[in-house]
């Protein structure tokens, strides 16, 4: 079966009146999912809580107690986009545990692979500041994780969130053992993402940047993902490969948008389980960053599950 990570934690995250990042978002996503015939072909479970130590593979110790110290205090913001709250930080935590309790069983081989419906979101965080939404970097920490505890060698990184995951990039971008893959709009926040932004040292050719205008096309877009995933990922052959899965690239999407139908989601999915069932056997933990449609974000989410259902 599909994994789903969830737990009711990560709604305590409250980012404050009118924040697109809310609550709801995950709401409405899991109440549309329980009413329909998808809920009982998942595997839902809680995930734990990511250690101190886990975070440290990715982020500074001086960041990580700053974030908790903040929520400690009642809250505060890191950016004027991002909120802290008193139970933020735990949230987070459990945020960060969701894919490394995915990974742990896909590893054991109960099952190939999972969605983690989590919030906050993780991939502007950088290694040393939380900006854009994100407090800690869900999808890198999970990178480390896989390599530090498994011993595994490549993994891929695909994200197709609107905006570019500039604390992804800032992460591995000398590091030639994670191939980190971004499809986004350009120019955009967070002002990084250039296609010469392609890695640096030995890491060079392993950050692939492709960034769309406003007016790309869900054909265009379909297009070009599926030929970096044909040439660029079949040349690295990951052992695992992560999805930061944003859904603002939906044509409705308030605050992003890049004219995708729920449908292209599904179409995505599949594109990235091609490439996982030729290299990964099939392991694929994806994780939810953007999205804030409020009645379209369920949707979508439900077209890339019924994708990784039908592995």
């Amino acid at each position: 079966m599909t994994l789903l990570i969830y737990d009711d934690i990560f709604l305590q995250h409250d980012t404050g009146f009118g924040h697109p990042e809310n609550a709801r978002r995950l709401e409405n996503t899991v109440k549309y999912l329980k009413e329909s015939t998808l809920w009982e072909q998942l595997r839902i479970e809680k995930p734990r809580a990511a250690s101190v130590k886990e975070i440290g593979l990715v982020h500074s110790q001086t960041y990580i107690e700053t974030v908790k110290r903040i929520a400690e205090s009642g809250g505060g913001w890191l950016d004027g986009d991002t909120a802290v709250s008193g139970a933020s930080y735990e949230a987070a935590v459990y945020a960060a545990g969701a894919p490394l309790t995915a990974i742990d069983l896909i590893m054991k081989g109960e099952e190939k692979n999972g969605f983690c419906l989590v919030r906050p979101p993780g991939h502007h965080a950088t290694p040393a500041r939380g900006m854009g939404f994100c407090l800690f970097n869900n999808v890198a920490i999970a990178a480390k994780y896989l390599q530090s505890k498994y011993q595994l060698e490549k993994i891929l990184i695909v994200d197709w969130d609107v905006h570019h995951g500039n604390g992804t990039q800032d992460a591995f971008y000398n590091d030639p053992t994670v191939l980190y893959f971004s499809m986004h709009r350009y120019p955009f926040y967070p002002g990084s993402g250039r296609k010469e932004e392609d890695g640096q040292g030995k890491g060079k050719g392993f950050n692939v940047n492709v960034p769309l205008s406003s007016d790309t096309t869900p054909e265009e877009y379909i297009e070009m993902f599926t030929d970096v995933m044909e040439q660029k990922v079949n040349q690295f052959a990951p052992e695992f490969i992560i999805i930061s899965a944003g859904f603002d690239i939906y044509k409705k999407d308030p605050i992003g948008g890049l004219n995708l139908e729920i449908k292209d989601f599904g179409m995505l999915t599949e594109i990235v389980m091609k490439s996982a069932e030729k290299y990964s056997n099939g392991r694929i933990v994806s994780c939810l960053e953007g999205g804030y449609h409020l009645s379209g974000l369920p949707l979508c989410v439900e077209a890339h599950l019924k994708a990784l259902v039908q592995k």
